[in-house]
C-alpha cells in the first residue's frame, strides 16, 4: 500500500480509536462500525457518531477476512437512496463474510479526503454510491491502485475502479408508464436531486413514458413539473417544492434526490390527509418503500446488493475493474416493486403488461 506522512482525519480516526475502545469492552463476534459527520473535519463525537463494532474501522481483519467502506453525501437513515445503498452493501457483506464501516453526511469537498483515510486503513473495496462522486473515486484510486473501489452510476474504466450502472432510462420509464396511467390532472412532478447524467436519463424515460401511457389510454397528453434541488439532503427543499407542484396541479411525483424525495412524500402525505383521502401519489426508487408513506403507490426496485457483491466476489478474485456492471429489466436488477391497493385493478393490468413489453425491449416501438 501507498505510505504517506499524512495526518487522518479525525472522523475515520475517531471510528479506529472507539473501536479499539470497544474491543476491550468484551465484544464479540462480527459486528459493524458506523461513522456519521457533517464533514471530514469533524470528529466523530461533535456529531453523533457511532461505533458498533471491535474490528471494522481501524483494527485488523480476520486471516483471510475483507472489509468494505461506504461514503455518502446523505444519510443513510434518509429512507432514501442513502439508506438503499447502506443496506445493499450491508446485504451483500453479510452474505459474503466481509465487515462494514461508512461515513456519511460527507460535504462535496471532503470526498476524496475520507475515501484517502479509508484507502491508508487498507479496506479491501470502497463503495461510493454515485456519479457525484466520479472524480474524487478517479483521484484516490491513481494515488492507491492497490485498493479497489466499487462507483455506482459511474462509467469509469479503470483497473482498479468497477461501475455500477442500472439502466436510468428504464427506471423512467417505469416509473413513467404508472404515473401517465393514474394522473387525473395529466400534470406529473419530477424532484431531482442534481443534474447528473443518471439523473437526467430517468426524468427523460419518465417524461417520454407517462406521455405515451397517457396517449394511449386516450387522455390529454401529460405534462411535467421539473425542479431540481442541489441537494440530497435537504428533506425541507423537498417539502417546498412538492407544496408548490400539487398547487400547480401535479398529483403523482416522482423523485431522484434521496432525503429531499422524503420530504415531498411528508408534503404529499399532509396534503392527502387535509382532502381526507389520497388524491397525490408518489413513485418511490430505488428500493421497495411501499408502506413506508400512505402516497406511495409503487418503487422502482434496483437490486444494488447483487452488484454491489458482484464486486465483492471479483475483489475476493482479483479480478475487480475495468469495466461496467450494468442492471437492467431484462437481467433482473430492475423491477417493479408491489403496487398498492390505491391502484385501481385494472390499471395494474395495464402497468403490469408495460413492463412486460419493457423487459422484452418492445415499449414505445
Amino acid at each position: 500500500m501507498k505510505k504517506r506522512n499524512m495526518k487522518m482525519t479525525s472522523v475515520v480516526l475517531t471510528a479506529a480509536l472507539a473501536a479499539v475502545s470497544l474491543a476491550g469492552c468484551g465484544g464479540s463476534g462480527k459486528t459493524e462500525t458506523t461513522v456519521v459527520a457533517g464533514s471530514a473535519d469533524t470528529t466523530a463525537a461533535e456529531t453523533g457518531s457511532e461505533a458498533e463494532s471491535s474490528e471494522a474501522a481501524g483494527g485488523e481483519a480476520k486471516e483471510g477476512g475483507y472489509k468494505v467502506a461506504m461514503i455518502s453525501d446523505t444519510s443513510v437513515s434518509d429512507g432514501g437512496w442513502g439508506a438503499s445503498c447502506y443496506q445493499a452493501m450491508v446485504d451483500a457483506a453479510a452474505e459474503k463474510g466481509w465487515e462494514t464501516v461508512y461515513t456519511d453526511n460527507v460535504a462535496t469537498s471532503d470526498y476524496a479526503t475520507v475515501m484517502t483515510d479509508y484507502a491508508e486503513l487498507g479496506y479491501d473495496l470502497i463503495f461510493a454510491p454515485g456519479n457525484q462522486y466520479t472524480d474524487a473515486v478517479k483521484q484516490v484510486a491513481e494515488e492507491y491502485p492497490e485498493i479497489k473501489f466499487a462507483l455506482l452510476n459511474g462509467t469509469v474504466e479503470t483497473d482498479n475502479i468497477q461501475s455500477i450502472l442500472p439502466d436510468a432510462e428504464q427506471i423512467g420509464y417505469m416509473a413513467g408508464a404508472l404515473a401517465g396511467l393514474m394522473s387525473k390532472t395529466n400534470n406529473i412532478g419530477f424532484i431531482g436531486g442534481m443534474e447528473l447524467d443518471t439523473t437526467k436519463g430517468k426524468y427523460e424515460g419518465y417524461k417520454e413514458a407517462a406521455a405515451y401511457v397517457a396517449e394511449k389510454a386516450g387522455k390529454t397528453a401529460t405534462t411535467l413539473d421539473i425542479v431540481y434541488s442541489n441537494s440530497f439532503s435537504a428533506s425541507d427543499k423537498g417539502i417546498e417544492f412538492a407544496k408548490a407542484m400539487i398547487d400547480k396541479g401535479a398529483d403523482v411525483f416522482f423523485g431522484d434526490a434521496s432525503a429531499v424525495d422524503s420530504g415531498a412524500r411528508q408534503a404529499i402525505d399532509e396534503y392527502n390527509a387535509a382532502q381526507g383521502s389520497v388524491k397525490v401519489f408518489d413513485i418511490a426508487q430505488p428500493a421497495d418503500l411501499l408502506g413506508q408513506n400512505e402516497c406511495i403507490i409503487c418503487s422502482q426496485v434496483t437490486d444494488n446488493s447483487a452488484m454491489v457483491g458482484s464486486c465483492m466476489e471479483a475483489v475476493e478474485a482479483g479480478k475487480l475493474g475495468g469495466d461496467v456492471i450494468y442492471g437492467t429489466l431484462e437481467n433482473g436488477a430492475l423491477s417493479a416493486g408491489a403496487v398498492s391497493d390505491l391502484v385501481p385493478a385494472e390499471i395494474k393490468d395495464q402497468y403490469n403488461a408495460y413492463i412486460e413489453e419493457m423487459k422484452a425491449g418492445t415499449f414505445m416501438k
